[in-house]
């Protein structure tokens, strides 16, 4: 049932405009009241491309998913994109593809505002679309082990604010958390530890090596089964979210060796457990053995299967190259390939596993490291470092330089896209790993995915990632307070990529969307923080 109420006139609404109407009705009330409460209900995340609110409202006995709807596919609308009309006399949509029509959904639930008896949503004209096509979240289950619930809730979150992958973090030193059919040892091995680095402790520094107080309790057995992989790849996409699996080698393998030590350099001088501590693992995979590399792009193979992947992330990041230098069978690849030294192992590495994908249909996504080489220019690079310090002290490369080399670039970079750094609010319960300068909320959302890049570079960028580490992860109360607000903040950036930022208006609306997460059960983080 609706029925029309009173109409205003028509007026084109930005953010800023809400903001400065919403104050304007502190000093005048009334009729004013009335008017600049329906324009407050406008308080989307992320802000759509255009917006005209044209006045009145449009009333319906149902909201959310129920709220009647008339949708249309419509090829001139941008990919993902819709255009959204309310009026008194009810809703349409007009969308390029599914995707559009779901975040219009998505749109419309910020909007609608319930009485108890009725839904309210204001008559509006609004036009979206996203700058970029890669929208993702990572999350690092191999440091702890969250659970399907808590990844579903993840999601269910990610999609309203159009996210659209989830970048799953399933294998490190510390953890191995995916089955694998036809390596049963992996997670025999690789998903349980004996100890873990004790809760709310941090690194220490001892003759310049990190050191850690451990707990005596063993973690795990923790990992998926493929059933729950099967069951939560059709709840994403539902939701309109891709899942993408990493698989990490040749760092980070520590798991993976617990299960297979002759697949490292130092073979059976290996313990058969993952990595205890965090940081940085010397022993990674023996790029000079055929089986242990063979063996990688056989579990790249079932996973594949497993997903249906048409993108798999290979890690690649933090391989330090000590083991490599000592092995004589490393140094008999490098004589063999014709390679120029042991840092040209990860190109080589990196474009076997690249070509071997390639084969199947699947491209390869890796953190940057993986192009510091002569790699296939189908890799796509996730760039996450600052400076060439930081992992393995490999060579760096930024977005600029690999959009030079053809790569296609996704943004993920510490200072600005890590929401497991600490975000500098004065009192916060939670522990963090790292003593690292707070992520804060005002710098999340000052972040340019495109800074420093000329057109053609800039072209190159499809997207970019809010990162969730584990090493300080311990259930969904800390993943949820470190992932809200700054989710909100980067969920805009990606989307819309604002050439404007007024903090103040966002931190507006992100207030008004930390009462409802609230009181929808969301241990969303406030939105005060420390200054920059």
């Amino acid at each position: 049932m609706t029925k029309p109420i009173g109409e205003r006139k028509a007026a084109s609404v930005t953010p800023r405009r809400v903001a400065l109407l919403c104050k304007k009705t502190l000093a005048f009330g009334g009729a004013v009241m009335a008017a600049a409460c329906a324009m407050a209900q406008l308080n989307l995340i992320p802000a759509p491309r255009e917006v005209k609110e044209t006045g009145g409202f449009f009333v319906s006995a149902s909201g959310g998913d129920s709220v009647p709807v008339r949708s249309e596919i419509d090829a001139s609308v941008p990919k993902e994109g819709y255009r959204l009309s309310v009026t008194a006399d009810g809703i349409s949509v007009k969308a390029a593809d599914d995707a559009g029509l779901f975040y219009a959904r998505q749109t419309l639930k910020q909007l609608g505002e319930n009485s108890g008896k009725e839904w309210r949503y204001p008559c509006v004209e609004i036009g979206d679309w996203p700058a970029f096509r890669w929208r993702g979240v990572m999350l690092d289950e191999a440091r702890h082990f969250l659970g399907k619930e808590v990844v579903m809730r993840l999601i269910d979150r990610m999609s309203e604010y159009k996210y659209n992958v989830f970048h799953w973090h399933l294998t490190d030193d510390q953890g191995w958390r995916i089955e694998i059919k036809r390596h049963p040892e992996l997670v025999e091995y690789g998903a349980v530890r004996p100890k873990s680095v004790k809760f709310g402790t941090r690194v220490t520094y001892v003759n310049r090596k990190p050191t850690y107080q451990y707990n005596a309790e063993r973690y795990g057995p923790f990992f998926y089964t493929q059933d729950d992989v099967r069951e939560m790849i059709a709840y994403a996409k539902a939701r309109h979210v891709k899942i993408v699996p990493e698989i990490e080698a040749p760092g980070h393998v520590r798991a993976l060796l617990a299960a297979h030590p002759e697949f490292g350099c130092r073979g059976e001088a290996l313990e058969r457990v993952p990595r205890c501590a965090w940081a940085v693992e010397e022993d990674v995979l023996c790029a000079g053995n055929d089986e242990a590399v063979a063996f990688v792009e056989d579990v790249l193979d079932e996973v594949q299967e497993l997903f249906g992947a048409d993108v798999i992330h290979i890690g690649g990041d933090e391989c330090p190259k000590v083991r490599w230098r000592e092995c004589p069978k490393c140094l008999a690849r490098i004589e063999k390939e014709g390679l120029r030294d042991v840092k040209s192992l990860q190109a080589w590495i990196s474009t076997r596993f690249t070509r071997h994908l390639e084969k199947r249909g699947c491209r390869v996504v890796g953190w940057d490291e993986i192009l510091a080489g002569d790699i296939p220019q189908s890799a796509i690079g996730m760039c996450w470092r600052m400076s060439s310090k930081g992992g393995a002290g490999d060579d760096l490369v930024t977005p600029k330089v690999a959009a030079q080399r053809g790569h296609e670039v996704i943004v993920a970079s510490t200072a600005y896209c890590y929401v497991s750094r600490s975000q500098g609010l004065p009192e916060d319960p939670y522990p963090y790993h790292t003593y690292h300068l707070p992520l804060s909320l005002e710098k999340a959302y000052g972040y340019d995915p495109l800074d420093g890049l000329d057109e053609a570079e800039a072209k190159q960028v499809i997207g970019g990632e809010a990162c969730m580490w584990g090493e300080s992860l311990w259930n969904v109360f800390d993943l949820e307070w470190k992932m809200w607000p700054r989710g909100m903040a980067l969920a805009e950036i990606f989307w819309a990529n604002p050439k404007s930022r007024d903090f103040a208006d966002f931190k507006r609306r992100a207030s008004v969307h930390r009462g409802r997460l609230i009181s929808e059960r969301v241990n969303c983080a406030p939105v005060e923080s420390a200054s920059r």
